[in-house]
């Protein structure tokens, strides 16, 4: 299996409490939180578009 190489949002504010994205050699988006590097949530790029948009939609805003 290729090494991903991933990419810490850029809205996280603690390095224990982030989000981490990496993109396969095969476009395929990969997702993980930082306190379970182990568990990877592989997306198509639509997909992960279509999830975003949802949550977007349904979790309201904090700021």
């Amino acid at each position: 299996m290729t090494e991903l190489s991933w990419q810490k949002s850029s809205f996280s504010s603690e390095a224990s409490n982030c989000l981490e994205l990496a993109t396969a050699p095969d476009g395929t988006l990969h997702l993980r939180e930082s306190d379970d590097p182990a568990t990877t949530l592989a997306l198509h790029p639509l997909s992960l578009r279509s999830l975003l948009t949802t949550a977007r939609r349904e979790i309201p805003r904090r700021f």
